[in-house]
């Protein structure tokens, strides 16, 4: 009987667990441990011989890369203020858009809309915006902000790419601190505010705590979205002006399909991903440390 039991909980596991896990091993594992293969040959993507290099790619790019080095510094600057910015924006709009207002549910829907644009074509419409849109603002004001060469010198192009960036993704954040945010135990608030606590007392000291697991999920999302950005760099700039705007992403691809090296393209990528899964494991584990219990 015991037996039959856990026969038929075996059962159950595979029906449900079983698909996925299949699906999973097939579009995520496999390809991951072909790629971690083919990061040490010289395959060129298309050929049917692959010669077995060893540790010569990664050689090759920790010592020689001299570009693969310069689009990392592009991408770990960009993601300091990404992760930043779209944030703070995130929870600034669900702290406002949690209070009483009329409009509230309507600008929720506005501020997320930007999310469900697929990257690239969000791309192309802020190019026109930034060349055609600001130029006829600059000329009709007078405001040399609107006047900047925003997609051409690199500056420039850096801070445009980090917009779009906060435009596109603060909305999806705000969805996450606002159901934090609406499931802050009420009658704490009203103890605070009885006890004469101001605005920015009860802000830091009650609501930032208790919504730290929500922080934990948002820093954890746009550190990964930040890392691996390629759409709006490939639609906004091509990674110009020459190749100052160049995510690793985007350098990791011209590699492996337009270089055709396919194997050191790999070996970027293992390198992208170690320094990617390290740098979260760091970031989740520091803030669930800060979390509390309500």
């Amino acid at each position: 009987m015991h037996q039959h039991k856990r026969n038929s909980q075996w059962t159950q596991q595979l029906v449900f667990v079983g698909p996925a896990l299949i699906f999973f091993a097939l579009i995520i594992v496999v390809p991951f441990l072909l790629g971690l293969y083919y990061s040490f040959t010289d395959w060129n993507g298309v050929s049917g011989e692959v010669a077995w290099v060893g540790l010569d790619n990664y050689k090759q790019i920790l010592t020689n890369d001299t570009v693969f080095r310069d689009s990392f510094w592009f991408t770990a600057k960009f993601t300091v203020l990404g992760v930043i910015f779209t944030n703070v924006l995130g929870f600034a709009l669900a702290y406002f858009l949690t209070k009483k207002l009329k409009s509230r549910n309507f600008l929720r829907t506005v501020f997320f809309m930007p999310n469900v644009i697929g990257g690239l074509l969000l791309g192309f419409i802020w190019q026109f915006i930034f060349v055609k849109g600001f130029a006829a603002i600059g000329d009709v004001t007078g405001i040399s902000f609107f006047n900047l060469p925003w997609l051409g010198t690199e500056n420039t192009a850096f801070w445009a790419i980090v917009i779009v960036f906060v435009w596109q993704t603060a909305g999806y954040l705000m969805v996450i601190y606002i159901s934090s945010l609406n499931n802050v135990p009420k009658d704490i608030l009203e103890a605070a505010e009885i006890d004469g606590a101001s605005r920015g007392q009860v802000l830091r000291s009650i609501i930032i705590p208790l919504i730290m697991p929500a922080a934990t999920v948002c820093l954890f999302l746009a550190i990964s979205w930040s890392f691996k950005m390629f759409d709006l760099n490939l639609s906004l700039t091509k990674g110009g002006p020459f190749g100052s705007t160049e995510s690793v992403a985007m350098n990791i691809y011209n590699e492996a399909f337009s270089k055709n090296r396919y194997g050191l393209g790999t070996a970027k990528a293992i390198i992208f991903f170690i320094i990617v899964a390290v740098i979260t494991t760091l970031q989740v584990r520091l803030t669930k440390s800060k979390e509390v219990e309500a």
